[in-house]
């Protein structure tokens, strides 16, 4: 499923405390109220235009040891869902040290396998400013900063939105959700939604695999030859619903793991170790 919103539509979703950590500023300052006065009249002067594109697919998933399985589907003229083409793998990475719980946690714990009889699911998305921050502003290195800044905390903005729609009613396992802005930003909703590059998702490359089931071009994304998305100014990754799920940090990654993610992924070592940044 796609969407589009307008700045207007997530101008209360902005998270303005990482807008300000960008800038080194503290919100509180004289510079810090004067960033954020211009921010909004260049948010003002781009709401006519910009877009932020957004693409979610929920789809059944199970756990196979540290594997996330994901089943495309497709719907039928009654409404269901049908299953389409073989599954995708989704290898994830095992923390090596015990939390403080004495477990090694893993991103594939927060699905059921295949043998449980309810069937779980995964929501897999993607977002993305539709504008070219290096050419409207070319000449303007202050306000080509203030556009990127402001693209990045739309990109993850309407995440968040799309993440509350897809609890309440999209996947609709908490559809009697009620919570304030400020709450949506603590995250004390049911779920996770860890992003590429999150302490969890170390691995850039698995954009490649997300790339498959969601279609970045859907929303005008690329991807580098070194699995980062274009334009800057984009998210993707995962959505969990478990209510035990919660984020967690995979740590040092050694040869010995990583070995055996290459053979999971289907990769050669050297070229996937390029991705991982806990290596």
């Amino acid at each position: 499923m796609r969407k589009n919103y307008r700045i207007s539509d997530l101008a209360d979703y902005i998270n303005w405390v990482y807008f300000y950590h960008a800038w080194s500023v503290p919100a509180s300052s004289d510079e810090g109220k004067r960033l954020h006065e211009e921010a909004l009249k260049l948010l003002q002067r781009l709401q006519p235009y910009l877009k932020v594109k957004t693409v979610v697919e929920i789809l059944p998933a199970w756990s196979e040891g540290d594997d996330i399985v994901v089943q495309r589907t497709y719907p039928c003229e009654c409404g269901q869902q049908h299953p389409y083409g073989d599954p995708i793998r989704l290898p994830m990475l095992r923390q090596q040290i015990p939390d403080k719980d004495g477990i090694c946690l893993c991103l594939s714990d927060f699905i059921r396998p295949q043998s449980v009889l309810k069937q779980d699911k995964i929501g897999v998305f993607a977002t993305s400013v539709s504008i070219d921050v290096g050419k409207t502003f070319s000449r303007d290195d202050y306000n080509k900063m203030l556009l990127q800044t402001l693209a990045d905390r739309l990109a993850e903005a309407g995440a968040e939105r799309l993440h509350q729609e897809v609890r309440t009613t999209l996947w609709g396992y908490a559809p009697d959700e009620h919570l304030t802005i400020e709450e949506l930003h603590r995250e004390v909703f049911q779920g996770i939604r860890p992003a590429i590059g999150y302490p969890c998702l170390p691995d850039v490359s698995i954009n490649f695999i997300i790339d498959e089931i969601v279609n970045f071009k859907s929303i005008g994304v690329t991807l580098t030859e070194h699995a980062m998305m274009q334009p800057h100014a984009s998210v993707s990754g995962f959505m969990f619903s478990l209510p035990q799920a919660h984020y967690f940090a995979v740590g040092k990654v050694d040869e010995i793991q990583l070995a055996d993610y290459a053979r999971r992924r289907n990769m050669p070592f050297d070229e996937l170790k390029k991705y991982v940044s806990c290596c």
